[in-house]
């Protein structure tokens, strides 16, 4: 394909978009529409509130009389409420119930939980810092060989107890904590 040269081909119609200039009318009609409008709306409002109220037949006295004999007539006496058939609203206060708690097995490898790798001490001091407002009390480590300060809590004797701190610090905002079992 061979190479056009635009330059040469000159300049390309000029084409100038004109807006519509905005009419300049004035609303005439739409107002004396609104006016005729609210003027209509006025008039049935005044219409209905001067119409005089529709007049009520008066009833007999006989068929008033009649209806009352009939209310008069003696009811039927209500049984008293039955009995109750259970007596635990009685007895359930009284009963005592025992509950076996399982046995909790002890690791042999006590458990830590880790919240946070850094690779400066000031960040791993911060986490610290954060955790010990909550009341609970961490170290910093840092293993040979590895660059990073690891900020663990711990050892817990059992899950449940990790479990618990762990808890604690989700609701003070204080994220990712995880347990592991494993040795310091």
């Amino acid at each position: 394909m061979a190479n056009r040269d635009y330059v040469k081909r000159g300049k390309g119609s000029t084409r100038t978009s004109r807006k519509k200039a905005p009419s300049r009318k004035k609303p005439w009609r739409s107002g004396l529409l609104a006016i005729i409008a609210t003027g209509v709306f006025a008039w049935g409002l005044y219409t209905l509130s001067s119409d005089p109220e529709p007049e009520i037949p008066a009833k007999s006295t006989p068929a008033v009389a009649t209806q009352t004999e009939q209310k008069a007539k003696p009811k039927a006496q209500i049984p008293p409420p039955p009995e109750e058939k259970w007596d635990y609203v009685d007895t359930l206060p009284n009963r005592e119930i025992e509950v076996q708690a399982k046995e909790q097995i002890k690791s042999k490898v006590p458990y830590i939980m880790q919240c946070g790798a850094y690779r400066t001490i000031a960040q791993a001091e911060s986490r610290k810092l954060d955790i010990a407002f909550q009341g609970l009390s961490s170290q910093i480590v840092k293993k040979e060989g590895s660059s990073f300060h690891r900020v663990v809590l711990g050892p817990y004797s059992l899950k449940r107890d990790a479990e618990r701190d762990k808890h604690k610090l989700q609701r003070a905002k204080i994220e990712p904590c995880k347990i592991w079992k494993e040795a310091l």
